[in-house]
């Protein structure tokens, strides 16, 4: 794709035309002016910080320490006092339907090469513990006790585990390696990126029909997220960022990317088709759409940076590194977009021009179906209003019995080794073999028999192990069994009656404290904490975003009705994937949904919805200060925006809805929630809702009380004239 042959800088803005500009607009006019020198610099700077990370790699790290609470206190305990449970473990899996006895030699010699494998502080062997052999003696398992927590040690050190083990299979010998460190080893990236854009890439040729027109905002985008991605990178050996950090960013960087550079491009198409030059067609649409992208980004990182008030370590980077990718797409929209229009700018005008004079030839009119719909909705608000809320209800339902937890290797793909090595341990040991409890004492080493006693005679927990004493001190470990499997709500109640009731009275009487910890009780610790303290960032965020938009629209109504129907479509987004991911629809594998997805997903959500309710009512503003007409501003409002917000919407849902093609479970329920938030809040919301609203409200929509107008300050999404 060539610029057009075109090169002549546009003329300086007169002083009139500077004054009635604003920021916005002198930043296009900057941009045009510089077209190359503006292009050249995004390409430098993305491809310095791109070579910069490269060269220094990523140091990308999960934090999932949760103080104030027993398992992190259980943790750090073992930690201080060099238990061979403070490490994480694998497991090597053994299965022989002749019995593995008959292995002895084999399986030694394997267990004697992986003694010497990197980040292996230890090897237990079947064969030393009865415990670790099946009652009928074809299943056995060695434990390899790592130098780490699972997220630190290195994954080519785990995957030399895995690959000495089942070089060991044959001979009726079956060889699996199960445990979480295997489980992060074996993820692999997906094509969901690639099939997001081209899905894009068709949307919006389909829109504009144009390549060139339609590459604009993608190739906005991608220089957006490229530069992101290398700064997170980079950021990532100062700060802990999850691991799983760069494909989320990705994924909304990519549907925020595309959304702002397309709601600024149709302003510029909208303005070109009304008779406007290049110019000032770059200038007016940066000074009017321009406006409302930078405040709905205000908006979206807000609402992240809200998530810093959780106080989760593993979320707090997550939070930053997402809110960077909008900043940094909201910037390239608004300075690298008008000259990317300046190069490509006279073919973009041939093509829209002629596409605008063929639609009055046949006397299309702009935005007419929409605004057909607008009165239709108008003309029968109460049922249109009653219809779209109990629908949204009815979906949300479901998200009020959602289980927070942590997806285990059951979850995985069937061809994995941690899934095989899983289903292997189930079938030999019952399913809570999977998920251990680590009951930690600290006191008279007398109170160990009376612990294994009090825990065996405890409904839900199958079998205990002899308690395993740290290293010169008074501290143990007896590892107990749930008779359920990991993610089982009965493996939850374990774990609240051990805390609640069993542990409390047997400290009483014995001069002992107990923890209990371990991944299944850290897993239930984090979705607790996230339970907690959700209240709060809800509040938060609604509190903040409500403000932001009452000091822009200048009212108390507005802000209220889009904090509302925000949470209405967040609900039942939440509700389709507890459907999906909780209940196994469409033949998804049962299990909970991971802890932190629900309040990424709010963050997300709340900011992308109220950047088409900005859009949106920013253009319904202008209808009432220009008419004082309610019905006919929400009407032209609607016509307006309607095309724009539906071709944006059904961006973002096609870039969202393809990280379900992910092999990450994560990232399944990140894209489907978001792909339906979007889905709901562009064809529910804003053409039902909003519309019936509206027109309910009338004019009380735009009332603001004096003592609130006299304290807010004054905000244009539209300079005034």
């Amino acid at each position: 794709m060539a610029p057009d042959t075109d090169t002549t800088p546009p003329a300086p803005p007169t002083r009139a035309a500077r004054d009635r500009t604003g920021v916005f607009g002198r930043v296009a006019a900057w941009s045009q002016r510089h077209r190359v020198a503006a292009v050249l610099l995004w390409l430098a700077v993305v491809a310095a910080i791109t070579v910069g990370s490269q060269a220094a790699g990523s140091a990308y790290r999960n934090d999932f320490t949760l103080p104030g609470t027993d398992s992190q206190a259980a943790a750090d305990l073992l930690q201080r006092h060099g238990s061979a449970q403070a490490g994480d473990s694998v497991q090597i899996v053994f299965r022989d339907p002749d019995g593995i006895r008959g292995d002895r030699a084999a399986v030694t010699a394997l267990l004697e090469r992986v003694r010497d494998l990197p980040s292996v502080t230890d090897v237990r062997t079947p064969y030393a513990d009865a415990a670790a052999v099946s009652r009928d003696g074809t299943v056995g398992y060695a434990t390899v006790v790592l130098d780490g927590k699972a997220e630190s040690v290195p994954k080519d050190d785990v995957t030399r585990i895995v690959d000495t083990a089942r070089d060991a299979a044959g001979g009726g010998l079956t060889v699996e390696v199960g445990g979480d460190a295997v489980r992060a080893a074996e993820e692999e990236g997906g094509a969901a990126e690639g099939a997001g854009m081209l899905a894009a890439l068709v949307i919006l040729v389909l829109l504009f029909g144009s390549v060139v027109a339609a590459l604009l905002p993608l190739v906005t985008a991608l220089f957006a997220v490229g530069g992101a991605i290398g700064l997170i990178a980079l950021a990532s050996h100062a700060f802990t960022i999850a691991d799983f950090t760069p494909p989320l960013m990705t994924l909304v960087g990519l549907g925020v990317g595309v959304d702002y550079a397309l709601l600024i491009f149709y302003r510029y198409r909208h303005e070109l088709t009304h008779g406007a030059d290049r110019a000032t067609a770059v200038r007016t649409a940066l000074d009017a759409a321009g406006r409302t992208v930078f405040f709905a980004g205000c908006t979206v990182i807000i609402a992240l940076l809200g998530l810093v008030a959780l106080g989760l370590g593993s979320l707090q980077g997550v939070a930053l590194a997402v809110a960077l990718t909008v900043l940094v797409t909201m910037a390239a929209s608004l300075v690298l977009l008008p000259a990317l229009l300046a190069l490509f700018g006279p073919r973009v005008e041939r093509h829209v021009r002629k596409r605008a004079a063929r639609d009055l030839a046949r006397g299309r009119q702009e935005g007419r179906r929409w605004r057909r719909l607008a009165t239709a909705v108008q003309r029968r608000p109460l049922p249109a209003l009653a219809a779209a809320v109990v629908a949204l209800l009815a979906l949300s339902a479901p998200a009020l019995g959602m289980r927070l937890g942590f997806a285990d290797a059951g979850n995985d793909p069937a061809a994995t080794t941690s899934r095989k090595a899983y289903d292997l341990l189930a079938d030999g040991f019952g399913p809570g073999f999977n998920g251990p409890l680590l009951v930690v004492a600290q006191g008279d080493p007398g109170s160990l028999d009376a612990l294994r006693a009090a825990l065996d005679r405890t409904d839900g927990v199958a079998a205990t192990t002899e308690p395993l004493p740290a290293k010169g001190a008074d501290v143990a470990t007896v590892i107990a069994f749930p008779e359920t499997a990991p993610q089982a709500t009965a493996t939850t109640r374990l774990v609240h009656d051990l805390r609640d009731d069993v542990l409390p009275r047997l400290a009483e009487r014995t001069d002992a404290t107990y923890l209990v910890g371990g991944p299944t009780a850290a897993a239930q610790d984090f979705a607790d904490s996230v339970s907690a303290r959700m209240p709060l960032f809800v509040t938060l965020v609604v509190g903040l975003s409500a403000l932001l938009l009452m000091a822009v629209f200048r009212s108390l109504l507005i802000p209220l009705k889009a904090a509302v129907l925000n949470l209405l479509s967040i609900a039942a987004a939440l509700g389709a994937i507890t459907l999906v991911f909780q209940h196994g629809w469409f033949g998804v594998r049962p299990g909970p949904i991971e802890s932190f997805v629900p309040v990424m997903i709010f963050a997300i959500v709340f900011g992308l919805s109220m950047d088409y309710e900005v859009f949106l009512v920013s253009r319904i503003h202008e209808e009432w200060e220009r008419t004082r007409d309610a019905g006919l501003a929400v009407r032209e409002g609607l016509a307006a925006t309607g095309r724009v917000i539906t071709a944006a919407a059904a961006i973002m849902i096609v870039v969202f809805a393809a990280f379900v093609l992910s092999p990450s479970r994560m990232l399944q329920q990140f894209g489907l929630g978001l792909a339906v938030a979007v889905l709901l809040d562009a064809l529910v919301i804003r053409c039902l809702i909003v519309p019936a609203a509206m027109r309910l409200l009338g004019p009380c929509a735009w009332w603001l009380p004096r003592p609130l107008a006299r304290v807010l300050p004054k905000v244009y999404l539209e300079r005034p004239h």
